[in-house]
């Protein structure tokens, strides 16, 4: 029970009617959830207005309401606030209710198109393997020190955010890592965190179902950056074109890192190999378990963050030496016969191309790769033809399949896809709807010493098809069918 006065810090009020000084049991932005002296936090979202139901959360007994518009109707003893942002105003409403727990924190947000889970995931690693208890906020995966519950968003509703917050708190955790979606950082999810740091990976085009340019995609993830204080620092990949974007008028410490241009942190590729990257940091070697270029730009930033927050250098270097990848994330299976299977997240075409660049530079002699791909329903339908067309560029033999549907008829999400190829590219693709039987004819088709990638899903367990989530796994699957395949 808090008054309602002392969760108030932070927000701007326009218009009060009722007392402050009442007392609060719960607060919600869901009006199914409201119960007898609960807050309701009416949000206007993409498929529903919450003002809409403000009545239904006084009749099941709230005392006070949060709203942008005061309802011609009100309740006697119902306190009403108007402010211009309910979002926004539910942000700090819930960082106050768990009492600010990010300022007892280092929390350092990542946000980009590809790269945010590894490279959070691997600074949570980092840390939690120096002794140090850390949190981290991932698409796959809340850890709260040695503590890990399943993700169900890149960046949690603001409650669920600041209630894990509080939980890192509690279980003294230091630092907290955290991937920053552009959806949350435009419905103010994060707004109350007071960042130690952030870092921009890069962008590519992704969620333009959702912004619907590459502008507003840009300007949403420069939010982020534009929050930061003059005590913080802003890492960001100046390889990028976007890096710069993120630094105007950003207060933060600068610092940048990159492999092609001159840089605060210059990372170098000195060999690499299938089981792992002999790289350069700053002039200082390091062996990482990790591969691929990409992986070097994620070790880059986890070098600068890190040092950043004051960890030595050759600990940082030494860390990075024992890390490990994250599931779904160029995760290798093993099959018979030398035949190497990948299971990679790459779900953009710019993270598509980064994987299968990769794999072309392992391949040796005679080696073909052979790529599953799919496209998510209900979300950018312009990058289904640039998705294929990759494929088909940069693979040997091409499966396009399902990925998650949604609501949408997967015979219609593979059209689109099947739309980017030329003639001469759609005779090294097929296209199976049947992800399962998908996966299983590139296993078929693979001879010793080639590569099967599974590109699209990597650590989602489920296949999300008209609202239903049925279980798929593609590390399984592709592990039990190259096994049966290829006994």
């Amino acid at each position: 029970m808090k008054l309602l006065k002392d969760i108030l810090f932070g927000i701007r009020l326009q218009e009060v009617l009722g007392s402050t000084q009442v007392a609060i049991d719960a607060m919600t932005s869901d009006s199914r959830a409201v119960r007898k002296d609960a807050l309701f936090v009416a949000i206007r979202g993409t498929h529903s207005d919450g003002h809409a139901y403000i009545p239904a959360a006084v009749q099941q007994g709230a005392a006070a309401i949060i709203c942008e518009e005061i309802p011609a109707e009100t309740a006697k003893h119902v306190t009403y606030l108007q402010v211009p942002n309910s979002s926004e105003a539910y942000a700090w409403l819930a960082a106050n209710w768990f009492e600010r727990p990010a300022e007892k924190l280092k929390v350092v947000g990542v946000t980009g198109t590809n790269g945010k889970t590894t490279t959070a995931t691997l600074l949570y690693q980092l840390y939690q393997n120096r002794g140090v208890k850390a949190g981290l906020l991932s698409t796959v995966r809340i850890a709260i020190h040695t503590k890990e519950f399943p993700a169900t968003h890149t960046t949690p509703d603001a409650w669920m955010l600041q209630k894990h917050l509080r939980d890192m708190v509690d279980a003294g955790c230091k630092v907290a890592f955290m991937e920053v979606s552009s959806h949350g950082l435009v419905q103010h999810r994060v707004t109350g965190i007071p960042f130690a740091g952030a870092i921009f990976s890069n962008i590519s085009r992704d969620h333009l179902d959702y912004h619907e340019t590459m502008d507003a995609y840009v300007a949403a993830k420069k939010l982020l950056f534009d929050g930061l204080t003059s005590t913080a620092f802003a890492l960001v990949n100046s390889d990028d074109k976007h890096g710069e974007t993120m630094l105007l008028d950003c207060r933060a410490k600068h610092i940048t890192y990159a492999l092609k241009r001159a840089a605060d942190i210059k990372a170098r590729i000195l060999e690499s190999h299938l089981n792992g990257t002999l790289i350069s940091i700053n002039h200082r070697e390091c062996w990482m378990h990790l591969i691929g270029e990409f992986n070097v730009y994620n070790a880059a930033a986890i070098y600068g963050a890190a040092t950043a927050l004051g960890m030595p250098a050759d600990e940082v270097l030494q860390g990075i030496s024992a890390l490990h990848s994250v599931d779904g994330r160029f995760q290798r299976v093993e099959g018979p016969k030398g035949i190497a299977g990948i299971v990679d997240y790459a779900h953009t075409p710019d993270a598509l191309e980064n994987v299968l660049r990769a794999l072309q530079g392992f391949r040796q002699g005679n080696q073909r790769i052979i790529t599953v791909v799919g496209c998510g329903g209900d979300r950018d339908k312009g990058k289904r033809p640039q998705m294929a067309q990759i494929a088909a560029d940069m693979s040997d033999y091409v499966v396009l399949t399902s990925d998650n549907p949604r609501t949408e008829e997967p015979a219609a999400i593979l059209r689109d896809m099947e739309a980017g190829l030329d003639p001469v590219q759609k005779r090294r693709c097929i296209t199976l709807e049947d992800r399962a039987q998908g996966i299983k004819l590139a296993c078929q088709h693979a001879q010793p010493g080639d590569i099967v990638l599974v590109a699209g899903k990597g650590h989602e367990k489920y296949q999300d098809i008209q609202g239903v989530k049925h279980p798929f796994d593609d590390v399984a699957v592709l592990k039990s069918t190259l096994k049966d395949v290829h006994a």
